[in-house]
This record gives structure tokens, C-alpha cells and sequence, in this order.
């Protein structure tokens, strides 16, 4: 009868530990595989984003930056939604990706 019972209950129970061991080995490899955060400065530029040197930005930098904004007067502005017809930011965009399709077309 104590046969039976480990043949019922643990086998599928050693079964399930040692089985999701190995998948999620097998998952996480998968994941470091694929992983590619490898950008060198060149690439962003090309991408159009200007990067500043490193020495150029430090925690004292951006404290005087912060200290010389005056953050007692500000008004609270609503940002345009893009929905909204008649919307710059919308407008912007749409003339990038009639640029950007056009160029494709060439």
C-alpha cells in the first residue's frame, strides 16, 4: 500500500520539482540569449539623439541647473492630446511619417 501512495504523489510531485527546474533554465537562457542592450554612441546619434560626454553631466551639474529654475511662479498647462484635431505635436508626427513613407518609396 506505501507503494502505491509514492507512485500517486511522489513521482508527479519530483517530477514537477526537477521538470519546472528545467524550464526555467531553459526560459532564462533564452533570455540572456536574446538580450541585446549593446548601443555605442554612434548608433544612438544616428537615431537622431545627441549625447552629452560623461563628464559633461554630474550631480552637481544638474543641482545648479535645478537651483536656477524659478519653481515658485508656474502655471499649469494642459498638454494637447493626440485625438485632438488640429494638435501641433499631432501635426508633427504626421508630416514625419509622410516623410519617413515617402522616403521608403524611393
Amino acid at each position: 500500500m506505501s507503494g502505491l501512495g509514492f507512485l500517486k504523489k511522489g513521482i508527479p510531485f519530483f517530477v514537477l520539482v526537477f521538470g519546472g527546474t528545467l524550464g526555467l533554465v531553459q526560459f532564462s537562457k533564452v533570455r540572456y540569449k536574446y538580450k541585446t542592450n549593446s548601443f555605442t554612441r554612434a548608433d544612438v546619434e544616428d537615431t537622431g539623439i545627441k549625447m552629452k560626454k560623461k563628464e559633461e553631466v554630474t550631480m552637481e551639474t544638474e543641482f545648479e541647473k535645478i537651483k536656477k529654475l524659478d519653481v515658485d511662479t508656474w502655471e499649469n498647462i494642459r498638454g494637447p492630446r493626440p485625438w485632438e484635431e488640429n494638435n501641433p505635436s499631432n501635426q508633427k508626427m504626421q508630416q514625419r511619417l509622410a516623410t519617413q513613407q515617402s522616403e521608403q518609396q524611393l
